[in-house]
């Protein structure tokens, strides 16, 4: 199958952050076979199966969402003015511990549908639930993910022992699944709900399998002062007393309350940031030190968080407060460039999920990729595009999204999710479990 789609402006963000104002990509099978300027010869026309013209349209590189809870969409709304403790106590874990399986599968499937929509091409998945039926229908819907079977250590040992098993099970059954779009870690929910101990098991399997670990690390003043009451120490020092810093790949979300002498020490370990301003601002929790982060050299990526407390998926529009924040915090216009800011939501987030891919549009790289309306008002005068994709650009201007050179949306229409029904089977199952919670 070859497609060729011409007549397009391309942003690559490649390592020049070249834009092709006119010009075509041609895609064979899963992968970019060509990436040119100009009109595509008489000779390729006559080959491709398919043709698209792109006219008034953006091509650019898929975005990549690296911290979440899919699970969880269902309870959008669900309480707003809560901090995280309290958030946690009274109104998630009572509201999860109603979820049925066709609960998770509905929330889930609307997770996915407002990713796509928006342009979101992979994502992480962070929870405990009925994970193997998602890998199943991640393979399905053609998104890339990477998937934690994520696990709360505030139990006995042989409780710990047994969430470890299945989440090795499931992470040595799946990783590289899907024609190798999905991938797996391991998951220790946080410090505070998982001791040093079982951490360091955790770790001591990931490093046996070979996979990174992911896990909340410092996002409220709370969680670190109480850790620090009890340890004596920062759970970050507490890692790095262990030894566990340099032992496996770290993905860390959030990172919020972290000091100078922190960051210095994740960038030695090559550790990683999901950095999630509308989460952490909406529960009032801080905002992590972004631009201290990116000094020091760490690998920043951008996450959504669940739902429950952001309350959208949309990577524009936390792309931007990312942004916005910083300069307004720092009292610094420069604070972060726009080159940054997309690299956060493309090339840094596709590593931070060990895709093995560059998010950039090139010859060879697989066919990832997203096409944006670009006549829409707020989008001119088109001369700045970088600029608009930071500081203008909104899911909804998202028209097409394609993940190894297959379609998951076309003209806005998703083709491997059922909108309406997925509309219908989320506010059934969230009235279901409120007439039970309530």
């Amino acid at each position: 199958m070859i497609t060729l789609i011409k007549n397009a402006r391309i942003i690559t963000l490649d390592e020049s952050f070249r834009i092709i104002w006119n010009g075509y990509i041609v895609v064979e099978d899963m992968t970019f076979t060509r990436v040119e300027e100009g009109e595509p010869d008489q000779q390729l026309i006559d080959v491709a199966d398919r043709i698209r013209d792109a006219r008034g349209e953006w091509l650019m590189p898929g975005l990549y969402n690296t911290h979440g809870h899919a699970a969880m969409t269902l309870m959008r709304g669900y309480e707003d003015n809560l901090p995280l403790d309290r958030w946690l106590k009274e109104k998630i874990w009572p509201f999860e511990g109603q979820l049925t399986r066709e609960a998770v599968a509905a929330g889930r499937a609307l997770a996915m549908s407002e990713m796509i929509s928006s342009g979101t091409i992979g994502f992480l998945e962070m929870y405990h639930l009925y994970m193997d039926d998602f890998a199943e229908e991640i393979e399905r819907v053609g998104m890339r993910a990477a998937l934690t079977r994520s696990v709360i250590g505030l139990c006995s040992r042989e409780e710990q022992d047994a969430k470890l098993e299945e989440s090795a099970s499931f992470a040595t059954r799946w990783s590289g699944a899907a024609y190798n779009r999905i991938q797996t870690m391991l998951a220790p929910h946080a410090p505070y709900t998982c001791p040093i101990d079982y951490i360091e098991r955790i770790v001591d399997k990931a490093e046996e399998l070979g996979l990174p670990v992911h896990m909340h690390l410092a996002e409220t003043k709370k969680e670190v002062d109480d850790y620090q009451k009890i340890h004596k120490m920062h759970p970050l020092d507490h890692l790095d007393e262990r030894g566990l810093l340099t032992r496996v790949p770290w993905l860390f979300a959030h990172g919020v309350h972290l000091e100078k002498h922190h960051l210095k020490r994740m960038s030695e370990t090559h550790a990683r940031v999901s950095h999630n301003p509308m989460s952490n601002l909406k529960l009032g929790s801080g905002m992590a030190p972004l631009t201290a982060m990116l000094d020091q050299g760490i690998s920043v990526s951008i996450g959504c968080d669940g739902v429950s407390a952001n309350n959208t998926l949309d990577l524009w529009e936390e792309l931007r407060i990312a942004v916005l924040l910083q300069k307004g915090l720092l009292q610094k216009a420069d604070a972060l460039s726009v080159e940054q800011a997309l690299r956060m939501i493309t090339s840094e987030g596709a590593s931070a999920l060990q895709t093995g891919h560059s998010g950039m549009i090139k010859a060879g790289e697989e066919a990832d990729f997203i096409m944006i309306d670009a006549t829409s008002p707020h989008l001119q005068p088109e001369q700045h595009i970088h600029s608009h994709l930071v500081y203008a650009a909104k899911g909804s201007d998202v028209t097409d999204v394609y993940v190894q050179g297959k379609a998951l949306m076309e003209n806005r229409e998703l083709l491997t999710l059922d909108k309406e029904r997925t509309r219908f089977e989320a506010n059934k199952e969230f009235a279901d479990i409120l007439s039970r919670v309530n």
